[in-house]
């Protein structure tokens, strides 16, 4: 599932995944950039929610390029 960091501007800030990796039992959420990039998002709910994981994602892309009003676009493809 290929995915992209949109700025309010509409510039692509990145290019990446998102990934979903185990720890200890949970579940995160994370966006792998082209770049090499690792940002971390937060736990998915045992429902399958990804509500509070994303809010995490973005606070830490927030951290990350100090901008708000970002995107995330997702393309999937077969």
């Amino acid at each position: 599932m290929e995915c992209a960091i949109i700025s309010r501007a509409g510039q692509v800030l990145a290019r990446g995944k998102l990934k979903l990796k185990d720890e200890d039992g949970k579940t995160r959420l994370n966006l792998e950039t082209r770049g090499g990039k690792l940002i971390e998002g937060g736990f998915v709910s045992e429902d399958g929610d990804l509500g509070a994981a994303s809010e995490v994602l973005f606070d830490n892309c927030f951290a990350t390029w100090r901008m708000t009003g970002l995107t995330l676009t997702v393309t999937i493809s077969s």
